[in-house]
């Protein structure tokens, strides 16, 4: 059995239909966790749990607007009644490019409602199952616009910032419940949303700006979802029993080593 186990836990995997949710449920599941997927894209998330189970592995989805407080509180309800929860993964998460100049009210509304909202809710919703279960891993996704200024990303880095302090205060609060709360900040990752925004922003012209993008990591490339997801099984196992209230960067050497 790996050091990195999850065998008899279960996690619910926020936004897990594509990217990085995607293959973190998908290698979770193969570490031996049942796994739950809260997605709002019935096609994406059946794709990804018949990836999961076709190599093996057990889960199954629910259908849950993360922004919807109500609706988070009843999937979570109905999952934590079937099955003890022991890891929380808040992953679902939209974009926004722009200054503030370029941001309306509405698009900073919609940011906050998924990106902090929807942290907020799945946390609020979890604490009292976790705490009557002794304790569970809550891991959320933040980013490199946690901690550094990134152009033209005004309303992702508010969120984003949010998501880095929530998990600080939720980390403090709840040492005594045996909760522990880390989270993740990517720099730029190859997923689908990477290839959508190249080619809606940059037609034609789609080789040249994947380059371009990918050498603002000193390291020289983009990260994938997979090694986003051997961080978070690290995170989530009791390997990592020792640690809370962090944030972990990976980022290709972006924060420390640019400029």
């Amino acid at each position: 059995m790996s050091v990195f186990s999850l065998e008899n836990k279960t996690a619910i995997v926020t936004g897990g239909g594509s990217g990085i949710g995607r293959a973190i449920a998908k290698t979770f599941a193969q570490n031996g966790a049942y796994v739950y997927i809260l997605e709002f894209n019935q096609d994406n998330a059946t794709e990804t749990l018949n990836e999961i189970t076709i190599n093996g592995g057990q889960g199954d989805w629910r259908k849950c607007d993360v922004s919807n407080h109500n609706e988070v509180q009843s999937v979570l309800e109905e999952i934590a009644s079937v099955r003890s929860v022991d890891i929380l993964i808040n992953n679902a998460g939209i974009a926004h490019v722009g200054t503030i100049e370029q941001t309306s009210e509405e698009d900073l509304d919609r940011i906050y409602n998924v990106n902090v909202k929807g942290v907020y809710n799945c946390i609020y919703g979890i604490l009292p199952h976790f705490k009557n279960n002794n304790g569970g891993v809550i891991i959320n996704m933040a980013s490199i616009a946690s901690a550094v200024g990134i152009s033209d990303r005004f309303a992702y880095s508010m969120s984003k910032g949010a998501v880095l302090t929530m998990t600080y205060s939720v980390a403090k609060d709840f040492l005594s419940d045996n909760i522990r709360c880390n989270c993740i900040s990517p720099a730029r990752v190859h997923t689908p949303f990477v290839d959508g925004f190249i080619s809606k922003n940059y037609p034609g012209k789609e080789k040249e700006m994947f380059e371009k993008l990918s050498k603002t990591q000193p390291i020289g490339r983009m990260g994938t979802p997979e090694e986003v997801a051997n961080l978070a099984l690290y995170l989530a196992s009791d390997a990592a029993s020792f640690i809370t209230g962090t944030n972990f960067p990976i980022d290709g050497g972006f924060i420390k080593l640019n400029g």
